[in-house]
């Protein structure tokens, strides 16, 4: 599933995943770290790897590598 993910590196209120209530496809996700070489990226796949309880290498980013606006797919469980 693809989801918009709004990104705030170097918050201190980070790791955290808000999901919005009225649009199921969009997150804001809280970081601690800074977007300084890639740090936040790889944040960003942790973060919601343990949120959605997934692996980190089912989770791709595919928009948005240099941007705070990302487009990311997270698959869905099932079962």
């Amino acid at each position: 599933m693809l989801y918009l993910v709004h990104v705030k590196p170097g918050s201190r209120r980070g790791p955290l995943v808000l999901t919005d209530p009225a649009n199921a496809t969009e997150l804001t996700v809280y970081l601690r770290e800074k977007p300084v070489d890639g740090a936040a990226n790889q944040a960003l796949i942790q973060v919601p790897a343990d949120h959605f309880r997934v692996a980190k290498t089912q989770i791709v980013i595919c928009r948005g590598h240099t941007s705070r606006h990302k487009q990311v797919e997270i698959p869905t469980l099932r079962g």
